[in-house]
């Protein structure tokens, strides 16, 4: 997409529809055709009307979540309530949070997409019950709407921004896709769109945001609203870390990324169980998994099952999961235990050894954050457990 303006016509100019061509047809239509062969319904709402009775019902550029599809969802996961119900819920989580910080609003929204919405409703007796409303089905994609938009304005204080494709789930949108034209190197994508687009123009677009997505075609990364230029990260793999990448490679990254992280059913396991919010000196920060831990620790959960299903109890060794300096290996911990305690029957308790002093503080910091398994003791030496 071109480089933000501050007052963007709403028609493009012959030099906009130029300057967009390559990326339309080269990048963007492909995208769009692969996810809706993934499952996503999609439409192009340059033109998008507004009210009640509009395109997609929202009221105005503003509107970032589509309460029209965000009501369907809350009735259809969550039948017979009251009116009163859905409206709390609805009321909730499109309340207006710009005096927070955005990775603020994030954790606050995620939490409560991640576990329900609480409201009070009305019995027979009067009295008022509390009821935890579901926002998505993390088990069941088909019981969700994945629904793919493009071209789609979004107003902020001063400015209006085109947001190239949004993916939305039960009218939120969780998934930003920022992209650029093979010939245009994709730093552009975050110093010319994105760290305008987060930070001054349309913030409470990424309140909601599960991940950001830059590409040109053949260079992709991801990223979160937190997220530095050196964060973001590359998503080479869809399946398996065995697999075999060609000297070509590059020319399919976006089509990788997509398959490996927008199907809907890995799309909602990367939100669900994949994602942390982290204190550091600046302030609050949001991690996703890297291709390499979500591959290698859902290898470990689907050992894990076996094991349990088959294996006598004095050979049920999950094996190694082998990282090199640097990459993360303390964050992958956290998301095996953390999708075991909530996608795993049973209870489990954790031990990690460390060979080193130093690993126990950033192993112990790392785990040492709200809804994260807490360490109960550190023993200085094997014999002492």
């Amino acid at each position: 997409m071109e480089t933000p303006r501050k007052q963007p016509s709403t028609v493009p100019t012959v030099r906009d529809v130029a300057a967009g061509y390559g990326e339309l047809m080269l990048v963007e239509q492909p995208a769009i055709a692969l996810l809706e062969l993934l499952g996503w319904t999609h439409a192009n709402l340059f033109a998008e009307t507004f009210g009640e009775h509009g395109t997609e019902g929202r009221e105005s550029e503003r509107q970032v979540i589509l309460t029209r599809r965000l009501g369907a969802a809350l009735r259809r996961l969550n039948p017979g309530l009251p009116d009163t119900a859905y409206t709390q819920a609805t009321d909730q989580l499109t309340q207006d949070r710009s005096k927070q910080l955005a990775v603020n609003a994030n954790r606050d929204l995620y939490r409560l997409l991640k576990d329900g919405v609480k409201v009070s409703v009305p019995d027979a007796h009067g009295d008022h019950t509390l009821e935890t409303l579901r926002v998505i089905d993390w088990t069941e994609p088909a019981n969700n709407d994945f629904f793919l938009a493009s071209q789609l304005w979004v107003a902020g204080d001063m400015y209006r921004r085109r947001c190239d494709l949004l993916g939305f789930v039960n009218g939120l949108p969780l998934v930003f896709i920022e992209l650029k034209k093979p010939s245009v190197p994709l730093k552009s994508a975050f110093d010319d769109n994105l760290r305008d687009y987060r930070g001054q123009s349309i913030p409470q677009l990424f309140h909601p945001n599960a991940f950001i997505l830059l590409s040109n075609g053949s260079d992709t990364r991801v990223g979160t609203l937190t997220s530095t230029w050196e964060h973001f990260f590359d998503w080479k793999r869809v399946d398996d870390e065995a697999e075999v990448l060609g000297p070509n490679a590059g020319t399919v990254s976006l089509e990788r990324a997509l398959r490996g992280l927008l199907a809907p059913a890995r799309l909602l396991d990367y939100i669900e169980n994949f994602t942390v919010f982290e204190e550091a000196k600046g302030g609050l920060v949001k991690k996703t998994a890297k291709n390499h831990q979500l591959l290698g620790v859902n290898q470990a959960i689907a050992r894990l099952r076996d094991l349990r299903a088959s294996e006598p109890a004095e050979r049920k060794r999950l094996g190694v999961f082998w990282h090199t300096q640097g990459s993360g290996k303390s964050l992958s911990m956290v998301f095996f235990t953390q999708k075991v305690l909530r996608k795993v029957l049973g209870s489990c308790t954790f031990v990690i050894v460390t060979d080193r002093e130093e690993l126990d503080a950033q192993i112990s910091k790392t785990f040492k954050t709200p809804a994260r398994p807490r360490a109960r003791m550190c023993a200085p030496a094997a014999a002492s457990i």
